[in-house]
């Protein structure tokens, strides 16, 4: 079986700019800078069957490259206790439609669709133990993090393997976009 989503990589400088912005946070695990990515779609387990499938069905995705930046801090869920601190993004069309069309090509072998509606996000750290209280000072410190835009020109398959010290992701397969 294998463990499969679909990621945009971020740039080695923003990836640099995303791992110097961390500060100090009580109960955070921090996600390494080379693990930082973009999920378009988080499709799960899969046989060799479904993982050809998924890779053809991606592989007919002809969408345009975009620029993207990151914008503000943030964290999941918005009410209860904080699980998850991530970094957002301005989402223009371009990455939605690319993001729909993944969710077209998953669709179209069968996988069934998301139920949250996608929120475009770079998770940073998952957060144990870390109070709301908390949360909000450091996203009220580090807000206004921002990223000089960088080009999208490619996104990939990837497959995560789960292991003592987390997952560990591996291209699986790797799209280009049009220029």
């Amino acid at each position: 079986m294998h463990r499969l989503f679909v990621a945009i990589d971020l740039t080695e400088e923003v990836k640099r700019v995303v791992a110097d912005s961390r500060g100090e946070l009580c109960g955070a695990k921090w996600v390494g800078a080379e693990q930082l990515h973009l999920t378009l779609r988080f499709i799960g387990d899969a046989d060799d069957l479904l993982l050809k499938g998924i890779a053809e069905g991606l592989a007919g995705i002809a969408c345009n490259s975009f620029p993207l930046n990151l914008k503000g801090i943030g964290y999941f869920p918005p009410r209860g206790a904080p699980r998850v601190l991530w970094v957002g993004l301005e989402a223009g069309a371009q990455l939605l439609t690319l993001q729909h069309e993944v969710e077209r090509a998953c669709r179209a072998v069968g996988i069934l669709p998301d139920e949250r509606p996608f929120s475009p996000h770079i998770t940073i750290a998952r957060l144990k133990e870390t109070t709301p209280a908390q949360v909000a000072a450091y996203t009220a410190q580090h807000g206004g993090f921002q990223s000089e835009p960088f080009k999208v020109t490619e996104f990939h398959l990837y497959e995560s393997l789960l292991g003592r010290e987390g997952a560990t992701h591996t291209r699986a397969r790797t799209y280009p976009l049009r220029d």
